[in-house]
This record gives structure tokens, sequence and C-alpha cells, in this order.
């Protein structure tokens, strides 16, 4: 397990620091021992969640979801499987806008796809994909250059190399912001299962 402390991204959420100053001194290497602590915070919420624990409903009076691709499912609480693609989607996506950023190709849109979520039933399913997902956003970072490029850099206030970092830091701060939410619909579940009030 990492020992690289994680990024304060709360710190982000509550307007006390922005993103560009979090990473602004952030190697290729801290990027990945982020990545490995995220990964492993989320892993180690789910260490002794179940199969029945992925496809439990939890009580989500806050659930809103402006994005949601069926407008039926705007109000849907998000159950594990489905905060599991979510967050590992998200973060995938930032990755791989990140790396062309580094390569000082110019965010040209979105880059993003999601493992269907009703598909992901099981504890193992949830596993593999942060496992994916690790593999995934680790690997992105083999291909960002040895130095920044000096040919493209299409914000002179913001170079392109701290684009990139913001760009892939954004990912990790979405799956953080995510955390406090998982480790409730564990603990919910958990108490469906025992028999008791979760909340």
């Amino acid at each position: 397990m990492p020992t690289t402390p994680q990024l304060d991204f709360g710190r982000v959420r509550a307007r006390e620091a922005k993103l560009a100053d979090l990473v602004a001194d952030l190697s290729l290497d801290d990027l990945a021992a982020a990545t490995d602590s995220s990964i492993a915070q989320i892993e180690e919420i789910l260490a002794e969640a179940t199969d029945a624990d992925v496809v439990f409903v939890p009580e989500d009076p806050a659930a809103d979801d402006p994005a949601a691709a069926d407008p039926a499912d705007r109000d849907l609480a998000w159950n594990l499987g489905h905060l599991v693609v979510h967050v590992t989607a998200s973060a995938e996506e930032s990755a791989a806008l990140a790396q062309e950023l580094a390569r000082g190709v110019p965010f040209h849109g979105r880059s993003r796809w999601e493992v269907p979520w009703k598909t992901v039933t099981t504890i193992d399913q949830c596993r593999r994909r942060l496992a994916d997902s690790r593999r995934m956003r680790l690997a992105s970072l083999q291909m960002w250059p040895a130095s920044p490029p000096s040919d493209v850099d299409p914000d002179p206030a913001t170079p392109t190399w701290q684009q990139a970092k913001e760009r892939f830091a954004r990912g990790l701060s979405h799956e953080d912001a995510h955390v406090d939410q998982i480790r409730n619909v564990v603990k919910q579940a958990r108490a469906a299962r025992n028999g008791r009030p979760g909340n």
C-alpha cells in the first residue's frame, strides 16, 4: 500500500486552496502514488462488502444526477456498482485527456466511456474494475513525454504541463468527493444485512 499521503482535495472543494496550487510541484511519480492511494482507499472500504451489498439500493435523499442517460434515473440512489463504475470512468477520462495535454495535444472534447452500471452485480466485479482502472491510469502516465512540450502552448498563462497535471488530478478529486458516499452505502448495506437501521 502506498505511503504517500493522499492529496487534500477537501481544501479545494472548500475553496481554501486551488487545484492548480495543490498539483503545482507534483511529479509523475506523485500522481501515480496519489492514484494508488485513492484506489487503495476504496478497496479498503469495500474489503468486507458482499455481492448483496453491491446491488443494495441505499437511502439517498440528496440523489440528483442531471447528466443521467435516462431522465427517469435522475433521482436514483446509486448502489456500490454504480459508484465504482462512475468514479473509475471519470478518473480514466481525466487521465486520458491529461496525457494528451502533456504531449501538446489541445483539448478537443471529452473522452469518456463508463461500464454499464447495471452489469456490475458482484464485489469481484467491483474489485476487478478498480484494478483495471488503476492499471489504465498508471499506464497513461507512461505516455507523458520526458519534458513538457515547448511548441504547443494554448494558454501561455497556464503552461501545457500544468494543465495536464490539473486535468489528471481532477479525476482524483472527483473520486475523492465520492468516498464518503461509498462509505455510507457500505454502512447502510451492512446494517441492512444485520437487520438494523443504517443511518
